[in-house]
């Protein structure tokens, strides 16, 4: 890293620690989601963004000079919380990989902790249930609704919850949890990544016989555009496929999808909320499709020859450096949020241009990989 490279990333950390070393004196050991009006509002633990709060302390706690034991303290306050949910079952999803990921296995992962390996485990055993072995793929939600069908629903953020089944695996030296996340991801493969690098966001199967039904729009504006979290889940979730497996398939698809993320994005470098969008809809940015997308881009380059390496690194970066100069809130004080400008599920109009916690993560887990730390939870 160069001088200039270093100083904006160290001020970054900086900022990070000080604002994070306020808001949780108020957030604890809640799970904040969305800010609305500067606030964060915590949901029930069950909430599938239940591990970015937890995660993001993690990081700090991992990567800051003087080991902060409080943030250490209430990230495991969190996770126990989530013992209720798991043993509870009924309330579990695909989302247990960023639930467990974030908690469970980075409290494994940084201090060896027993119990936190077993939950993780369970939570991998769970998700190892969701799969469809007709379609190859695991199922996404349960029904939101008596009457719901959902059984044969596949979304591409599932991609993110793949490496607690490739940890399990490669902890436990059982291949079966990494065989059925192959098995999805090849799946993903052939039906969601389109060979423009845009991504479906939900295809829909037969759940008796496994065959393609069609692809819903889901959290894009339509199911022809180009949702840019999704793609930003497609990069990441590839991208670390290929780290936990050598397959070069996985990281050609990231490659793909980066290459249309990256040629998408405007002047500033954070995307819209789908590149794919009528002239007539308002075009707000997601910061978190930004930030996720920046830590795929990294991994990417840190998985590629030296030669090919410069093409990722800088795009992430250049994200991030945006993200910090224009979307920080950093001195804000009536504003929880790290930063701004994220859009949650813009076609329920919810939660439409505030700060997400998932942003917030993805923001300083790039600034710990750009401070050189290529260790991760995931």
């Amino acid at each position: 890293m160069g001088m200039e490279e270093i100083n904006w990333v160290n001020k970054a950390w900086e900022k990070v620690h000080e604002k994070v070393t306020r808001t949780s004196n108020r957030i604890g050991a809640g799970f904040p989601h969305a800010s609305v009006d500067g606030t964060y509002v915590l949901e029930a633990p069950h909430w599938w963004t239940a591990g970015f709060w937890p995660g993001l302390l993690w990081l700090l706690y991992r990567d800051s000079e003087s080991r902060d034991e409080r943030y250490k303290t209430i990230a495991e306050a969190c996770e126990q919380q989530l013992d209720e949910v798991l043993t509870g079952f009924d309330r579990l999803d695909h989302d247990i990989g960023f639930m467990w990921s974030l908690t469970s296995v980075a409290r494994y992962k940084l201090l060896g902790e027993e119990q936190s390996r077993k939950r993780a485990l369970l939570a991998a055993s769970v998700l190892s249930g969701r799969f469809n072995v007709k379609g190859n793929y695991i199922r996404a939600w349960n029904p939101w609704s008596e009457k719901d069908r959902n059984e044969g629903w596949a979304i591409i953020d599932c991609m993110m919850n793949l490496p607690l089944l490739y940890w399990a695996s490669e902890t436990t030296g059982d291949p079966r949890f990494k065989h059925l996340a192959m098995e999805h991801a090849d799946t993903v493969l052939a039906h969601f990544i389109r060979t423009d690098g845009s991504v479906n966001h939900i295809v829909i199967f037969d759940p008796q016989t496994g065959e393609f039904v069609s692809v819903n729009g889901g959290q894009g504006f339509a199911p022809d555009s180009a949702w840019s979290r999704g793609a930003s889940w497609a990069i990441y979730g590839m991208a670390l496929s290929y780290r936990y497996t050598g397959e070069t398939r996985y990281l050609d698809a990231a490659k793909r999808v980066a290459h249309f993320f990256i040629a998408n994005l405007p002047e500033d470098a954070v995307p819209h909320w789908d590149f794919r969008l009528p002239s007539d809809v308002e075009r707000y940015r997601d910061t978190s499709a930004g930030a996720c997308a920046a830590c795929g881009l990294l991994e990417i380059a840190r998985a590629v020859p030296e030669e090919e390496s410069a093409l990722y690194k800088d795009a992430g970066e250049k994200i991030l450096l945006s993200m910090y100069e224009n979307y920080g809130a950093w001195d804000d004080q009536a504003e929880e949020g790290l930063i701004l400008h994220g859009t949650s599920h813009y076609p329920e109009r919810r939660n439409i241009d505030v700060p997400l916690i998932y942003g917030d993560y993805f923001f300083v887990e790039g600034l710990a990989r750009l401070k050189g730390n290529s260790a991760t939870f995931w």
